[in-house]
């Protein structure tokens, strides 16, 4: 079977919503109950990952402005979930850094996203669960590698 690059982007364009928006009403009713937004979680998750990081490392990972990433670290902050630290060397460094508080709700999101993952893929075969997993880590090489040159 034969399937063009144009015919794969026209189907992927039906598909994707279709799944993209049952992720995020899985997760919607996590992100109502701590009123906390998909961008901010990303951010936690990041610095649950990565440790204490800059705002221009926070704001590289993100993709936005560094006006902008402050913008939602400055949320998390208001909302207890990360605090400001500064660099013993350099007090004009500002590292910002996940709390317990964060830690715990990142924890939560992490769990019963794979929960949600086990629930949807428990469904299909192990050697299509296999397939889908190789091909989303070459796109996210893909993704990568295009990143770093751009």
């Amino acid at each position: 079977m034969k399937l063009s690059a144009h015919d794969f982007a026209d189907q992927m364009n039906e598909v994707m919503p279709v799944i993209l928006k049952r992720f995020v009403r899985m997760q919607a009713e996590e992100l109502n109950k701590g009123q906390i937004t998909p961008p901010q979680i990303l951010i936690l998750e990041f610095l649950n990952r990565k440790g204490p990081s800059k705002m221009t490392d926070i704001a590289r990972f993100m993709g936005t402005s560094t006006a902008a990433s402050t913008g939602i670290v400055n949320r998390l902050v208001k909302s207890g979930y990360v605090i400001r630290s500064f660099d013993e060397n350099d007090r004009r460094i500002v590292k910002i850094k996940i709390n317990p508080k964060g830690l715990d709700l990142a924890k939560k999101i992490s769990f019963n996203r794979r929960n949600m993952l086990i629930n949807i893929f428990g469904r299909i075969s192990e050697q299509d669960r296999f397939d889908y997993l190789r091909i989303l880590k070459k796109i996210k090489d893909n993704l990568i590698e295009e990143g770093d040159q751009g």
